[in-house]
């Protein structure tokens, strides 16, 4: 995940104006406030528009960009929460379940840096919030960026799946009767 090494590959440049939605659910108020701040701070370096969208929960994060990048005309997104472990399993449906959706999307094409923290305490969410530490939520946006500009790089192309619209001949010739 970007933000996570010492990695120096450098914010891409775009030559055209890019848009990006930032989806976070605040369900940790102090820590979505970092997030979103670190997030915002490296689309603004990149001179980027972008738009913050709030969902109840780290599980409508995919639903809510499902619908954003079918409906709207955003290049990309950066998916942010915090899932921090509880005394049920409900974290692990959380965790796995939010960061399948978000592959999935990623899969079929969607530009989308994943800066969904998900730790066992809340000071391990406070380090990983935290734009001078890990900063996950701005590698995330650095990720979305990338990816945006690999879409850009090689061209928007439609690819259709299966068979190409046309004429085809089963079997016979063209004269006689259609039907079997």
């Amino acid at each position: 995940m970007a933000g996570h090494s010492d990695n120096d590959l450098a914010l891409p440049e775009f030559d055209a104006p890019v848009k990006v939605a930032i989806v976070i659910a605040p369900y940790y108020k102090a820590i979505a406030k970092a997030q979103i701040a670190a997030a915002t701070a490296v689309l603004e370096q990149a001179g980027v528009a972008h738009e913050v969208i709030e969902v109840p929960g780290s599980l409508e994060i995919v639903p809510a960009i499902t619908l954003a990048n079918r409906l709207s005309n955003f290049d990309g997104y950066v998916a942010l929460g915090c899932v921090i472990r509880g005394a049920t399993s409900h974290y692990d449906v959380v965790v796995n379940e939010s960061a399948r959706g978000l592959t999935m999307l990623g899969l079929q094409g969607v530009a989308i840096g994943n800066g969904i923290i998900t730790v066992e305490t809340v000071e391990q969410a406070e380090e990983r919030a935290d734009a001078g530490r890990l900063n996950t939520a701005g590698g995330a946006a650095e990720a979305a960026l990338h990816l945006i500009a690999l879409t850009r790089r090689w061209g928007r192309k439609e690819k259709g799946v299966g068979f190409v619209p046309g004429s085809y001949r089963i079997a016979g010739s063209g004269e006689g009767p259609a039907t079997a």
